[in-house]
């Protein structure tokens, strides 16, 4: 008897090959294999993974293909292609401890002024190692991380610890949120929820390119959450921090925004491990209404020049955080600030004392931008006073733009899609 027509096409879908993934292009492969140029910033002549063997150059399009893909520290070239949910589809319920509620923590530490301990804050704990087990992703030294296709990870973080030469470009990377934030009732004068997850996070890693990334909360904001204990419950950490050690970075061409604690450089103010390192180059990147840190420095040498600061946002704070022994040399670099924003309030004081500020640029609600001494601006609003002096002139740099030109360039070359569509 003859089969059907419909049967024997529904058994040859269901045994047929997948269908092939589409080739990676010459141009795909040629940027792939882009090094850091000589002299641009702190993390010149970074070559990632670009003598990866053809055996070690693998297109990945899930958290698990990608988990695998990174790891190690034989030369790699990682291309994401299209969209990838670390998460896999989970949700905050899905790495509860059956021993955690959200009511009944808040219910049982409200009004304690220590820190929580007990059942309810080892079920947190132990809800957070769940999440954290999903989402996070090693990334092993000598590699080149890009994306393909709008390449993007949602939900999760790069994580490059004690590795080094490593190349990260051309990627979305959004919404890393916490589901089990941390409450902290010494954290301020009225205590703090803190999150863990960075977008990606570095901690005693060297030789680090970031170039043409696009970082966000996506549509999952901060300012959306909401007050328990009377202070925000912040699900989100930062985009791009360098911890621990970290050194010899360039953070080029990225696209921020969205964000509130954007770009910390150093974690602490005990000196240490930090001394003579945090070396940081950061140019040509645009942060678009980021509330804080762009970058906040502790005891590194940085560089900031040619970067577009978008600060129309009511939350908006301050954009460069002069912290414990930082030298932050900050050059031609162009704000854009709505009225109720004073240039005084660019610099922010942590301890630090000193800053280097020249060729600044504030165009304040749509006005002609005039230049401004933000140090000065600082001073004579803000005490203590700032040195005008960081003590050092950077070296590394491949161009060094005209303030004026600083939003036409940033706006058409920060981001994804301008180095590869």
């Amino acid at each position: 008897m003859p089969v059907a027509a419909p049967l024997v096409a529904a058994l040859l879908l269901t045994f047929a090959p997948p269908p092939a993934a589409p080739p990676v292009s010459p141009v795909a492969l040629a940027v792939a294999r882009q090094v850091a140029a000589p002299d641009d910033g702190w993390a010149a002549g970074t070559t990632g993974g670009s003598a990866a063997d053809d055996a070690h150059i693998r297109v990945v399009r899930s958290r698990d293909e990608l988990v695998e893909a990174v790891a190690g520290d034989t030369p790699k070239i990682v291309l994401v292609r299209g969209r990838i949910d670390l998460r896999e589809g989970l949700s905050c319920d899905d790495f509860a401890d059956p021993e955690y509620s959200l009511d009944a923590f808040l219910t049982a530490y409200e009004g304690v002024p220590t820190r929580p301990a007990g059942p309810l804050e080892d079920a947190r704990v132990r809800s957070a190692r769940a999440q954290s087990d999903q989402i996070r992703v090693p990334v092993g030294s000598n590699t080149t991380i890009i994306g393909l296709d709008g390449g993007r990870l949602e939900h999760g973080s790069l994580v490059l610890t004690n590795v080094s030469n490593v190349i990260v470009r051309n990627l979305e990377v959004t919404d890393a949120a916490d589901c089990f934030p941390a409450w902290d009732p010494t954290d301020g004068s009225a205590g703090n929820w803190n999150s863990l997850y960075d977008l990606v996070s570095l901690s005693g890693a060297t030789k680090v390119w970031l170039d043409h990334n696009t970082f966000s909360d996506g549509n999952n904001h901060d300012a959306d959450q909401p007050l328990y204990f009377g202070r925000p419950y912040q699900v989100h950490d930062g985009a791009t921090d360098f911890i621990r050690g970290s050194d010899l970075i360039t953070v080029s061409w990225n696209d921020y925004y969205d964000h509130d604690k954007t770009m910390l450089i150093g974690s602490t103010d005990t000196p240490g491990v930090d001394v003579g390192k945090l070396r940081v180059t950061v140019h040509h990147n645009r942060f678009g209404n980021v509330i804080q840190r762009a970058p906040r420095v502790r005891f590194g040498q940085v560089d900031v020049y040619n970067n577009l600061y978008v600060a129309t946002d009511e939350e908006y704070g301050y954009s460069l955080g002069v912290g414990v022994e930082s030298s932050i040399y900050a050059e031609n670099n162009y704000f854009r600030l709505s009225a109720d924003v004073p240039a005084s309030d660019v610099i922010a004081y942590w301890k630090g004392t000193r800053i280097t500020a020249r060729g600044s640029l504030v165009q304040v609600s749509g006005r002609a931008p005039q230049p401004v001494d933000l140090v000065a601006a600082y001073n004579a609003a803000h005490d203590p006073d700032l040195a005008p002096d960081a003590g050092w002139t950077p070296s590394l740099r491949t161009r060094l733009d005209p303030t004026v030109l600083v939003p036409v360039l940033v706006s058409a070359g920060a981001g994804i899609r301008r180095i590869l569509r």
